[in-house]
């Protein structure tokens, strides 16, 4: 093992992540880990990563098999991101952003987008906590949702961002990312979901899918905010606009003007060299004369990334579940699996619940309750 993995700065449904460094290069990288008999959705994402390589998506640095504490362990190897995620940065904040680091990390954002959809890949789970920061702003990160336009025509996702289309069990192509992209906006605008007073994934799902509503657009953006927001949340997926065309919003151009400093404002405290000899100063006794070997100071330098005051936190949304379908990838499996982030238990009861609302069409009012 070529590397000395850190303390657990997320905790998924199906893996842990941790910060790690090389023991080689000294370079410090976030790692993917799960075990190797349940490393499916891991390898999954892998394969997609890595075929990946734009500034607006997280770094793929690559993989391998380890055994630790007598388990076998298939890590996927990324760009370690300081500043956490998004959704972090907005509870930073004081539960919203300004609208020019909206329209900031939206460009990014939409630049990441046009990006994937360029190479034939729907991400399937845009949303605050799956956008991840560093010094240079934002990128798309977490890729365990994600597929090939022309796969299977549902593949999962979050609830609360979850376009029309795809609560009805139609499809999920590139315009489902461009309405979950409006979503994450008005979580960015408001702090808040976008759907408000609903607290059932059933009902709300229901509601996606057949009501003629769309989330409410925050008054408090500009004119050109709100016009960008209609422009992703259009019901029907062939109206709504592209990653491509949003680029060339007003709204985006404008902010890109406004927001040119940006850069400036992350930079980060994260040491990217054994090098960076401020870290160790600030973790040894100045009256101590005691010899630290390398090993010693690598472990220190990890736990002093974790413990810094601004470390992400890299779990799920606290609120909502991400759903994936995972019968293409197990054959055994002959369901779809709702994970719960607050216990980490696979949930199969609701999905008898979605299947019953995705085909209730005849009653396009009547609210189903779990």
């Amino acid at each position: 093992m070529d590397w000395t993995r850190g303390h657990t700065i997320g905790n998924g449904s199906t893996a842990v992540v941790s910060v790690a460094m090389s023991r080689s290069s000294g370079e410090i990288f976030a790692v993917k880990s799960t075990e190797l008999s349940r490393s499916q959705f891991l390898k999954k994402e892998h394969k997609i990563l890595s075929t990946l390589d734009s500034p607006y998506v997280v770094d793929y640095k690559g993989y391998d098999v380890t055994r630790e504490n007598n388990k076998v362990l298939f890590n996927l190897k990324m760009e370690y991101m300081p500043d956490g995620t998004l959704t972090d940065e907005i509870r930073k904040q004081g539960g919203r952003l300004d609208e020019q680091l909206i329209g900031y990390y939206t460009k990014q954002i939409v630049q990441g987008l046009d990006y994937l959809h360029s190479k034939g890949i729907v991400h399937c789970d845009i949303k605050g906590c799956n956008i991840l920061l560093g010094k240079t702003g934002a990128k798309i990160g977490d890729f365990g949702c994600a597929r090939l336009v022309d796969q299977a025509k549902w593949n999962g996702g979050t609830p609360m961002y979850m376009a029309p289309e795809v609560a009805r069990g139609e499809e999920q192509g590139f315009p489902a990312d461009i309405w979950a992209l409006g979503c994450t906006i008005i979580e960015m605008a408001t702090g808040g979901s976008p759907w408000t007073n609903v607290n059932n994934p059933a009902s709300l799902l229901y509601h996606i899918a057949f009501s003629s509503q769309t989330p409410e657009i925050p008054n408090i953006l500009s004119s050109q905010a709100r016009d960008f927001l209609t422009k992703c949340l259009i019901r029907n997926p062939k109206q709504r606009w592209s990653a491509k065309q949003l680029l060339n919003h007003p709204f985006l151009e404008e902010s890109n003007l406004l927001y040119s400093k940006a850069n400036q404002d992350f930079i980060t405290n994260s040491p990217t060299s054994i090098l960076d000899q401020g870290i160790w100063n600030s973790e040894t006794n100045d009256d101590s004369t005691q010899e630290i070997s390398p090993m010693d100071l690598t472990l220190q330098r990890v736990r002093k990334l974790y413990m810094q005051s601004r470390k992400p936190d890299w779990k799920l949304d606290e609120s909502w579940i991400t759903v994936r379908n995972c019968s293409e990838d197990l054959p055994t499996c002959q369901d779809n699996i709702f994970y719960c982030s607050s216990c980490s238990i696979q949930q199969r009861a609701i999905i008898s619940t979605l299947n019953f609302i995705t085909h209730k069409r005849d009653s396009p009012n009547k609210s189903i309750r779990s």
